[in-house]
């Protein structure tokens, strides 16, 4: 059973501006940890790879966010949630600390799809629930 939908369309100058403004702070704030490094090293290569990479993660969160109801608001927080690859490249939502205990509890397994153009980056998360007779 379908649990939620969300999306997002997100402006990468807004990131680039965010990143000028604030630095590595703003990036280590949106990203988890394992994100983190994979965007210092995509920047480092080539810096329109990195930004797009931010970018897209913070589509992708808010379109997760949206999808599980509760918008940036506890147990949600930015690095609380992960989106990371699988081998495949299929990207996957990885959850930490009180966030996954949220989302574990209910029963719930989120799938996303995200993809960048030159001024946008664009999420779908659904998240689906296996049990809806367990929500607590």
């Amino acid at each position: 059973m379908i649990y939620g939908i969300g999306n997002d369309i997100c402006d990468v100058r807004r990131i680039r501006a965010s990143l000028a403004r604030h630095g590595d702070r703003f990036a280590a704030k949106v990203l988890g940890d394992q994100e983190l490094a994979i965007w210092r090293q995509r920047s480092e290569r080539w810096p329109e790879r990195g930004l797009r990479y931010l970018a897209t993660r913070f589509s992708a969160k808010e379109a997760f966010s949206k999808a599980i109801g509760l918008g940036m608001r506890m147990p949600m927080t930015w690095r609380h949630c992960e989106i990371l690859n699988r081998p495949s490249g299929q990207p996957t939502v990885v959850l930490h600390g009180t966030l996954k205990d949220w989302f574990d509890a209910r029963g719930l397994r989120a799938h996303v799809t995200l993809t960048d153009e030159s001024d946008y980056a664009a999420s779908f998360v659904v998240v689906e629930q296996h049990n809806p007779y367990s929500t607590p």
